[in-house]
C-alpha cells in the first residue's frame, strides 16, 4: 500500500484517543441510534451517500451487533480476529470480508500496527456498480451477489483471502483514495472501481475461504459448474467432493432455487451467449464448445432463454 496512505490511516483517531486515556467500552452514540445494537448507516453515512470508508477502531473489544448495511473490511497491516455468526475468522494483511445485513459480528481488540478500514455500503451502490459493466449473469456470480446482499439465506459473509493477488489490492487501494480524497466523479469512480473489484473476485473464486457445511458444499458445486460447465456431471463433483448425491442434491436446490442441471444449462448458455456476442466461431462450433453435441437442442434451449435463435441474438450485437 502506499506509504502516505497507510500512515494516514495509521494514524489515532479521536475516538482512539478517548480509548487510550481510558474509555472502557465502544461509544454507542457514535454507532447505533436507540438500545439496539445495529450499527446504523445514518450515523456513519452522509445524506445522500451510498458508500463511505472509515479506519477500525483498535484498543477496544466491540461487542456482538449487526449492520443495516453491507460492511467490507481491508486489511492493511497486520491481523484481526472477527467472530461472524459465531465463527472465528482472522484477517490477514491484504484479506478482504464482506458482511452482509443478516450477519452477527463481533471483533476483538487490535493492536496500533493492525489497520483495516471498514467500507460503509448501502445495497444499491453494489447494484449499480454491477449493472454498470455487462457481465454475464453466471450460477456463481448470483449466488455471490445474492449472499452479499442478503437476498437468500446463504452464509452472511465472504472472506476472501487475495493478498497475492495484485489486481485486487490495486483496485482496493484506489477505491479508498478515491474515497479519501476529493476525487472529481466520486461517486462514478467509485461504483465503476467497486464493480471491477467485483469482477476480479468472481474470477478468484479459489481465494474464498470455505464456510461450514452446506454453504462451503454449494460454493464448490457453483466453482465446479463454472469451470467445467462443458464436460463436469453431477456424479463426478459428488465423488470429488465425497458428498451424499440426495442431501447434495437437495441443498443445492435449498441453497439456489434450483437443480444441479439447471445451473449448468445456465452457465451453458450464458457461456453460449458471450461467445455469439464476442467472438466470430459458428454457432455448430459454440454449442460443442458449451457442452452440446446436439444441435438442433442447442437451438431449441438458447431460443427457449433468450427469445431468439443463436443466429438472431449474434446479429443483434
Amino acid at each position: 500500500m502506499h506509504q502516505e496512505l497507510l500512515e494516514r490511516l495509521r494514524s489515532i483517531t479521536e475516538e482512539e484517543r478517548a480509548i487510550l486515556d481510558g474509555r472502557t467500552t465502544i461509544d454507542r452514540d457514535i454507532y447505533m441510534q436507540d438500545r439496539s445494537n445495529i450499527v446504523n448507516a445514518k450515523k456513519l453515512l452522509a445524506s445522500g451517500k451510498l458508500i463511505t470508508v472509515r479506519p477500525h477502531t483498535r484498543f477496544i473489544h466491540f461487542p456482538e451487533h449487526t449492520h443495516d448495511y453491507v460492511e467490507v473490511v481491508y486489511m492493511c497491516a497486520g491481523q484481526t480476529t472477527h467472530i461472524v455468526n459465531g465463527k472465528e475468522i482472522v484477517l490477514e494483511e491484504g484479506d478482504l470480508l464482506f458482511l452482509n445485513q443478516s450477519a452477527t459480528h463481533e471483533v476483538c481488540r487490535a493492536g496500533e500496527s493492525d489497520v483495516a478500514v471498514n467500507f460503509i455500503v448501502l445495497p444499491d451502490f453494489f447494484d449499480t456498480a454491477l449493472t454498470a459493466i455487462g457481465q454475464e449473469e453466471t450460477p456463481l456470480r448470483k449466488f455471490l451477489v445474492d449472499c452479499l446482499c442478503g437476498v437468500n439465506t446463504g452464509p452472511g459473509c465472504l472472506h476472501f483471502d487475495v493478498s497475492g493477488i495484485q489486481p485486487v489490492q490495486n483496485l482496493v487501494e484506489n477505491l479508498l483514495w478515491i474515497l479519501l480524497h476529493e476525487t472529481p466523479n466520486k461517486r462514478k469512480m467509485s461504483q465503476m472501481t467497486m464493480a471491477l473489484l467485483f469482477l476480479q473476485l468472481l474470477g478468484h473464486t479459489e481465494t474464498l475461504l470455505d464456510t461450514a457445511g452446506e454453504d462451503a458444499a454449494v460454493f464448490q458445486v457453483l466453482r465446479y459448474v463454472e469451470t467445467d460447465y462443458a464436460h463436469g456431471s453431477f456424479a463426478d463433483i459428488t465423488a470429488q467432493l465425497h458428498y451424499d448425491p440426495s442431501w447434495l442434491s437437495r441443498e443445492i436446490k435449498r441453497k439456489t432455487g434450483k437443480t444441479y442441471t439447471q445451473l449448468v444449462q445456465e452457465k451453458r448458455l450464458a457461456q453460449a451467449a458471450f461467445l455469439l456476442k464476442n467472438t466470430d466461431r459458428n454457432v455448430s462450433d459454440i454449442s460443442v464448445a458449451v457442452g452440446y453435441e446436439n444441435i438442433s437442442y442447442f437451438h431449441r434451449i438458447f431460443c427457449a432463454c433468450y427469445g431468439k435463435s443463436p443466429k438472431s441474438y449474434r446479429d443483434d450485437r
